[in-house]
């Protein structure tokens, strides 16, 4: 079955082009799938009358190779529902950024602390810093309880 009718889209990029996808997917540690499938799903919030006309080609390196894709913009912010019944409110003690991963400690109850590995990335996009309120949320199939 050829790909067209699978749903597929292909399409030629420049150099600059593919360089500007692929690190923004890299600092967002995302796919280049997943960014190409947000940037066509926020273009049904725009009217017909915001889209821009075809680039002229002198123009295309100044909307294209020079501006990098603010796909956060587009996307609405809504507040977060969250299946999980665990959920405890806290303060961010300590956050300790590594290459990939971060650990973020957080206080429940005085002297009470969870200490929990997240990515970088998340931890940079919740702006986590000592003395912020933040939510443990546990999926109780991750606890192990034991005694001596």
């Amino acid at each position: 079955m050829p790909r067209k009718e699978q749903g597929w889209v292909t399409f030629q990029t420049s150099e600059d082009e593919r360089k500007i996808l692929e690190e923004f997917c890299e600092q967002s540690q995302r796919t280049k799938t997943e960014i190409l499938r947000e940037l066509v799903r926020s273009l049904t919030q725009h009217s017909t009358a915001a889209v821009l006309p075809p680039p002229q080609q002198e123009k295309r390196e100044d909307i294209y190779y020079t501006q990098k894709p603010d796909i956060e913009s587009t996307i609405p912010k809504k507040s977060l529902k969250v299946s999980s019944r665990n959920i405890l409110k806290g303060v961010v003690k300590r956050v300790v950024y590594g290459a990939v991963n971060s650990e973020v400690t957080l206080e429940i109850i005085h002297k009470v602390e969870l200490t929990s590995i997240i990515t970088r990335a998340s931890a940079e996009e919740l702006e986590l810093s000592e003395g912020k309120e933040a939510y443990a949320v546990i999926k109780s199939n991750d606890i192990v309880v034991a005694r001596e």
